[in-house]
């Protein structure tokens, strides 16, 4: 597993925050909200304009996760316009969403200290992120 702490630490002291939201608007990233069906979103880059699709229909908690994670493409991948995120494919299947998953709980998780949770059910459900995701913590 790539470790992003470092890279996470100095996003998140540059910009006063680890809010996937403002982050991404800071990094001049524009967010949209569409139906996409049983896509939750999606990273893009047309003509240099880096953009983050969420699908509206998600619950609130969710789509701040989907856009950690698409902002997970935006920084480490920002060369490639990756795959859609779809429902159910949180068992990433490759490197690229692997590393995305794993930047987007680094980035909800900074600066809690995991000791303050009784379980890792505990720390997902209280910041968020999808019970899946557990081997990132």
């Amino acid at each position: 597993m790539a470790n992003f702490q470092e890279e996470i630490s100095k996003l998140v002291k540059k910009h006063d925050t680890n809010d996937p939201f403002k982050l991404a608007r800071s990094l001049g990233i524009v967010i949209l909200f569409y139906d996409l069906g049983q896509t939750y979103g999606f990273f893009r880059t047309y003509k240099r304009v880096k953009t983050i699709v969420i699908n509206n229909q998600l619950d609130e908690w969710l789509k701040r996760y989907v856009c950690a994670h698409e902002l997970g493409h935006a920084i480490i991948h920002s060369d490639l316009n990756t795959a859609f995120l779809k429902k159910n494919t949180f068992y990433s299947i490759g490197r690229i969403e692997r590393e995305a998953n794993e930047f987007a709980v680094n980035l909800l998780l900074y600066d809690k200290n995991l000791k303050d949770y009784d379980t890792k059910f505990d720390v997902l459900r209280e910041n968020g992120i999808p019970y899946e995701m557990e081997r990132f913590i």
